[in-house]
């Protein structure tokens, strides 16, 4: 423990620690470099995993804007029909300024549309803004499971400088590649299970 307070050691840490202190081998050499590799892919994939559940908050965050305003524009033209409703029914009283109120009746039908048309191209934004929000935080998860992936393999890595068993590091590169290819499923935008479950419901 330093005197500012605690420092947290990953397993990437004590796998470089491990490799220097315990020998020059390439094995160990191989491993230190490996797990250097693999966090520095670990932290990017966090970043920009990061980024996207902010982008999908902010999204999400439109998506309501849009919707409340669609709302409104509802509630004008609710009210603009019932405005209309009334002009029209006291055009047709006895003694009534008919022209009047059709004339009013008229304007009141055009506002209304004109509400509707509104109200309408605000609920399409919405559902484009919540659309996004749910794309983004797809590829979040995308994100996230890279980096955990990649998480794993340095602790297998880790454990396979340790225990020095080939055959762990063989694993620990399987592992590794489908951090890397959860990344660049990711980093494309691109869904192959979706894909799949879309194949398979075709046919």
């Amino acid at each position: 423990m330093s005197e500012h307070g605690f420092h947290v050691h990953g397993p990437h840490d004590h796998a470089v620690e491990h490799a220097a202190q315990h020998g020059s081998d390439s094995f160990s050499n191989n491993i230190a470099v490996m797990t250097a590799i693999l966090a520095t892919a670990g932290a990017v994939f966090g970043y920009l995993g990061g980024d996207t559940q902010t982008d999908a908050a902010l999204y999400k965050n439109n998506a309501a804007i849009a919707k409340t305003a669609a709302a409104d524009a509802w509630n004008y033209y609710q009210a603009k029909s019932i405005k209309q409703n009334i002009a029209e029914m006291a055009a047709s009283l006895p003694g009534a300024d008919a022209a009047r109120f059709k004339a009013q009746a008229a304007r009141y039908d055009l506002d209304k549309a004109g509400n509707r048309k509104e109200a309408e191209k605000l609920d399409r934004q919405s559902d484009a803004w919540n659309e996004k929000s749910e794309h983004a935080l797809h590829t979040h998860h995308q994100w996230a499971l890279a980096t955990t992936a990649e998480q794993i393999a340095i602790s297998l890595a880790a454990i396979t400088l340790l225990t020095r068993r080939r055959w762990l590091l063989s694993v620990t590169y399987v592992v590794a590649v489908v951090g890397f290819a959860l990344g660049a499923f990711a980093w494309l935008h691109v869904d192959p299970l979706g894909a799949l479950f879309t194949s398979a419901a075709s046919h």
